[in-house]
């Protein structure tokens, strides 16, 4: 019996991540697979697409992973994870990663894509002119911002010094205004 077969059977003839049942095809899970079923699964088109494409990610598409990532099959639990976590600025993926569990050697699985991605997966925080911030630049506000909590208005033109950098969100940082660390949204400021 081929993988292709092998996968359908498994799958009962849909996506193993969002239940879909036309273009389905075989994915291999990197890294080091052999290309056998239990370490490949079955998905279809669009799935593809957004994992290969992180740019094209549809986040509302992988709420689907709410369901299958209870699956017995470890393939599909390690993909499960990997968008999870791909997907973690979205807030609500933070859940189920909570209560998702990987035994040990699946988790290992799982985490080595993390560990092979590149440079170009990292997250890159960007200001309004698209200049890459990195922590300890200068920016200065190009829009007046209420500050929540703060009781105060940061003023347009004010410089930030020194900022840090909000790991796993592209689209903020942090400084101190007015005495006060506050997270400021990348759109907001341009480098110095």
């Amino acid at each position: 019996m081929s993988i292709e077969l092998d996968l359908n059977k498994r799958s009962e003839s849909k996506c193993e991540l969002c239940s879909a049942s036309e273009n389905l095809a075989h994915f291999e899970i990197s890294p080091n697979s052999d290309g056998s079923a239990d370490q490949s699964i079955y998905i279809c088109d669009t799935c593809r697409d957004q994992i290969n494409n992180p740019k094209k990610v549809d986040a509302n598409h992988w709420r689907c992973l709410n369901d299958s990532m209870w699956s017995q099959v470890p393939a599909v639990q390690v993909m499960a994870w990997r968008m999870l976590n791909r997907l973690r600025s979205e807030g609500w993926t933070q859940d189920l990663l909570d209560m998702l569990y990987l035994d040990e050697e699946t988790l290992a699985w799982a985490q080595s894509e993390t560990e092979e991605a590149s440079d170009d997966d990292a997250v890159k925080h960007l200001d309004a002119n698209g200049a890459l911030l990195e922590a300890g630049d200068t920016v200065t506000l190009i829009k007046d911002l209420n500050v929540k909590g703060g009781g105060f208005t940061a003023k347009r033109g004010t410089a930030v010094r020194g900022i840090s950098l909000v790991q796993d969100n592209a689209e903020q940082i942090e400084g101190r205004v007015s005495g006060q660390q506050i997270v400021i949204l990348t759109k907001f400021v341009k480098k110095s």
